[in-house]
C-alpha cells in the first residue's frame, strides 16, 4: 500500500475524514515555507498537496496566485521544491506529500527525470489541473507505472457519462471541487456537496476529498459529514500572507498563523467523528 492508501485505511478505522492541506512551495522564501510545511502533522494535517509555482496559475485565485508569483520572487524551482519535500521527509516519513499544479514547468523539467527525482524525494503522487484523461500518455501513465499516484479532479459539471473516463486511471483519491471558477472565491452548498459526493462513490472505491471555498472549522465539519477527505488551500495561504510584513517577508507570526488554522480546521474535521462516535 502507498502511504496514501494507508492513511485513508487508517482514518476508516477511526470512523473519519482525511484534513488535506495545501501551501505553495516557497512561499515567501524556502525556509519559512519548510517550517510551515513541517507544522501541518503537527496542526493535525493528515495528508498535505504542495504547490509547485508556476506563472500561469489558471484555476487558481488570488490568493494562491499571489502565493506563487512571492514564491517565484523568492526563487522557488522545480527542483527547490523537490529538495523542500527531500527536507521534510527527514523528520516524516509517513504523511503524504502529493505535488499540484500545471504541466509546463514538468514538461520543461522532463517527465521521466521528474518522476524519478521526485519519487526519490519521498512524493506519493501529483496532481495537474491542466491535463485531462486525454493526455493520460504526457504524465499520468507514466506516474503509475513509477509507482506514483494520480489524483484526479472532478467538478460540478462532471456528468455521469463523463465520471469513467475521469476515474479510469484515478489512483490515491479523486478530488472533487465543490464550486464552479477558481480556488478560493466562494462557499460550497454543502447539502450539494454531500450529494455529488454520493454520486460519484457509486462510480469508485477511491476516497472522495472535497476542496475549493473550505475557509474555517466550521466549514470543515460540514464538508466532513458527507466527504472522505476535506481540502483547504486558500484560506491557509491567506492566513500566511496575513502574517507578512509590508515588503511580503515572513515574521514571527507566520507559522503560527499557518499552524492556528490548520488547528482549527483539523478539530472541525475530527469534531463530526466525536459525533458519529
Amino acid at each position: 500500500m502507498s502511504r496514501i492508501d494507508r492513511r485513508f485505511a487508517a482514518l476508516r478505522a477511526e470512523g473519519r475524514a482525511a484534513l488535506v492541506t495545501y501551501i505553495t512551495a516557497g512561499d515567501p522564501d524556502f525556509d519559512t515555507s519548510l517550517a510551515a510545511l513541517r507544522s501541518l502533522p503537527e496542526a493535525g494535517a493528515d495528508i498535505i498537496e504542495l504547490g509547485m509555482p508556476f506563472t500561469d496559475p489558471m484555476a487558481d485565485g488570488p490568493a494562491i496566485q499571489l502565493a506563487a508569483q512571492r514564491a517565484l520572487k523568492g526563487g522557488q524551482t522545480l527542483a527547490r521544491t523537490l529538495a523542500l519535500v527531500r527536507a521534510f521527509r527527514e523528520g516524516d516519513a509517513d504523511t503524504p506529500i502529493i505535488l499540484m499544479g500545471y504541466y509546463n514547468p514538468i514538461y520543461i523539467y522532463g517527465v521521466d527525470r521528474f518522476l524519478a527525482d521526485a519519487k526519490e524525494a519521498g512524493v506519493d503522487g501529483f496532481i495537474v489541473v491542466d491535463l485531462p484523461p486525454e493526455e493520460d500518455e504526457e504524465l499520468c501513465l507514466p506516474a503509475l507505472r513509477a509507482g506514483l499516484a494520480f489524483i484526479r479532479l472532478a467538478t460540478p459539471t462532471t456528468d455521469d457519462a463523463r465520471l469513467p473516463t475521469v476515474l479510469a486511471n484515478t489512483r490515491g483519491f479523486v478530488y472533487y471541487v465543490s464550486i464552479t471558477g477558481v480556488t478560493g472565491t466562494a462557499v460550497p452548498d454543502f447539502e450539494a456537496v454531500a450529494a455529488q459526493v454520493a454520486r460519484i462513490k457509486r462510480h469508485t472505491d477511491l476516497p472522495v476529498a472535497v476542496g475549493f471555498g473550505v475557509r474555517s472549522g466550521a466549514h470543515a465539519a460540514a464538508i466532513a459529514r458527507g466527504a472522505d477527505g476535506v481540502v483547504v488551500g486558500s484560506a491557509i495561504v491567506g492566513a500566511l500572507a496575513s502574517s507578512l510584513d509590508a515588503e511580503g517577508h515572513a515574521t514571527a507570526r507566520t507559522v503560527p498563523a499557518v499552524h492556528a488554522l490548520v488547528r482549527e480546521l483539523a478539530e472541525g474535521v475530527r469534531s463530526v467523528a466525536k459525533q458519529n462516535a
